[in-house]
C-alpha cells in the first residue's frame, strides 16, 4: 500500500496540511521550514502503533510531550489531528482512511486523551472504528490508547496497524557502520542511522541475499563505473559480517574491498538501494545527497525508480532534499514534489499548479521552477546580479 493522501492540524509547524501524494515524494524547502517535521508525523504514527513497547503516550513522550508538538499557532481549537488515506497504488481510489486526534485533558491530572481515533473502510463505505464510544466514556482511561497499538482491537483493520508499524526511516552514517566494533553493540531503536546493516544483510536467505547484490551491483555501476562486483562475507576467525567489492584492477582479484575502505557516498547508495528491495513499506530518507558529488547526485532519481522498478514490492518512499543536481532529472514527476513555504500561519505546503507544470513539460528541470521559490526574495534579487 501507499499513502495517497495526508492532512494535518497543529502537527508541529504546520498549522493546515491537506495534500495528495504519489509512490515518491520529495520534500522541498528553506532550512526550517518543516520537511524533518512533515517525516516525523509518519515516524510518529509508527511508534503509535509498534505493539512492543510503542503506543501514543511513549510516542508523544519521546517527543518531548504534547506542548513540542502542538503547532504553537494552535489557539481556538488546540487539538493535534493527523489523517492518512492509503491506496493499493498510485493513481487509484483510496481503500482506508484513519484519522487520530489527541491533545491534554484540560483538568486535573492533565492527562492526554484521544478526541477521536477514526477507521474508514472507503472501498466498501463503512466506519469500522469510531471513537470516543460508549466504553471510552463509561472508562475514560481507556481514551489514553489508541486501538491502533492494541492487537486485540485492531483485527479489522490490522493491516493499517502493520503498516505504519513498519515504516522504515534511514538516515544511513558511514562512518557509525565503519567503525562498528570500535563503537560496541549499541543500537537505536528502529536503527534510523544503518548501524544494523550488515547485519540485515546476514539474516537474508543465501539466494535473496545474492540477487539482491546482482541488482544493485548492476545498478550502482552507473555512480561507481569501476566496481565490478558486490559479495557478502563473514570474517572466518570473528564470524562478523562484510560487505565486499570487486574494484577494477590490474592484477586479477586484487581489487577486493571491504566496506570500510568504500567511500562514504557508496556506503550510503548501498544502503538506501538495499532498502528499497528489502520489503514494501513506507521509507522515508533524508537528504540522500549527502557525501556525495554532484556528478553521482544526479543519478539518485533513476537508482530510487531502478530500485523500486526491481523490487517484488514497490516501496513508496519520501525524500527531503536540498539538492539541485538531485532535482535536475527531467524524469522527475512534476506531480512528485511538495514545496515546503514557511509564513506567519505555519508552513504551507503546495503541491505543483498548473502553471509549473507546465513549465516544466515544456522542458524545464523541477530544480529551475520550484528550487527557486524556495529562497528568501533577497537570494533571489541578487541572482539577478551575478555575471
Amino acid at each position: 500500500m501507499i499513502i495517497s493522501r495526508i492532512a494535518l492540524k497543529n502537527w508541529r509547524n504546520f498549522k493546515k496540511v491537506d495534500i495528495a501524494l504519489r509512490d515518491r515524494v520529495y520534500l522541498i524547502g528553506p532550512n526550517a521550514s518543516g520537511k524533518s517535521n512533515f517525516l516525523d508525523v509518519l515516524r510518529f504514527l509508527r511508534d503509535v502503533a509498534n505493539p512492543k513497547g510503542g503506543g501514543l503516550q511513549k510516542a508523544i513522550q519521546d517527543r518531548g510531550g504534547i506542548t513540542k508538538l502542538r503547532c504553537l499557532l494552535a489557539r481556538n481549537d488546540p487539538k493535534v489531528t493527523i489523517e492518512i488515506e492509503l491506496a493499493e497504488k498510485v493513481d487509484t481510489d483510496s481503500l482506508w482512511r484513519y484519522t487520530l486526534a489527541f491533545g491534554s485533558e484540560g483538568k486535573g491530572q492533565q492527562r492526554l486523551l484521544i478526541s477521536q481515533e477514526k477507521v474508514e473502510d472507503l472501498k466498501n463505505n463503512k466506519v469500522i472504528l469510531n471513537r470516543p464510544n460508549k466504553d471510552d466514556k463509561q472508562d475514560i482511561d481507556r481514551l489514553t490508547q489508541t486501538h491502533l497499538e492494541q492487537i486485540n482491537t485492531n483485527k479489522e483493520f490490522r493491516q493499517i496497524a502493520e503498516f505504519f508499524a513498519n515504516v522504515t526511516y534511514l538516515h544511513l552514517v558511514p562512518q557509525l557502520l565503519k567503525h562498528a566494533d570500535q563503537l560496541g553493540g549499541y543500537r537505536i531503536e528502529n536503527d534510523p542511522f544503518g548501524q544494523a546493516f550488515l547485519e540485515r544483510i546476514a539474516k537474508t536467505q543465501d539466494k535473496a541475499q545474492t540477487a539482491r547484490l546482482a541488482k544493485i551491483g548492476e545498478v550502482l555501476k552507473i555512480c561507481v563505473p569501476n566496481m565490478r562486483k558486490l559479495r557478502f562475507k563473514r570474517d572466518e576467525v570473528t564470524g562478523t559480517p562484510h560487505l565486499e567489492a570487486l574494484y577494477e584492477h590490474w592484477r586479477p582479484d586484487a581489487g577486493w574491498q571491504r566496506e570500510d575502505q568504500f567511500s562514504d557516498g557508496t556506503l550510503r547508495l548501498l544502503g538506501i538501494m538495499w532498502t528499497l528491495l528489502e520489503g514494501d513499506s513506507l521509507l522515508l530518507l533524508e537528504e540522500p545527497e549527502l557525501s556525495l558529488n554532484e556528478d553521482i547526485v544526479r543519478q539518485i532519481h533513476k537508482l530510487i525508480w531502478n530500485m523500486q522498478r526491481q523490487a517484488k514490492y514497490r516501496r513508496q518512499a519520501f525524500i527531503t532534499t536540498h539538492s539541485e543536481a538531485l532535482l535536475q532529472d527531467q524524469s522527475i514527476d512534476a506531480r512528485e514534489v511538495i514545496r515546503l513555504e514557511p509564513t506567519k500561519d505555519g508552513t504551507v505546503a503546495h503541491e505543483t499548479t498548473a502553471e509549473d507544470l507546465a513549465l516544466i513539460t515544456s522542458g524545464y528541470t523541477v530544480a529551475e521552477v520550484l528550487l527557486p521559490k524556495t529562497k528568501p526574495a533577497s537570494v533571489n534579487q541578487l541572482s539577478l546580479f551575478k555575471p
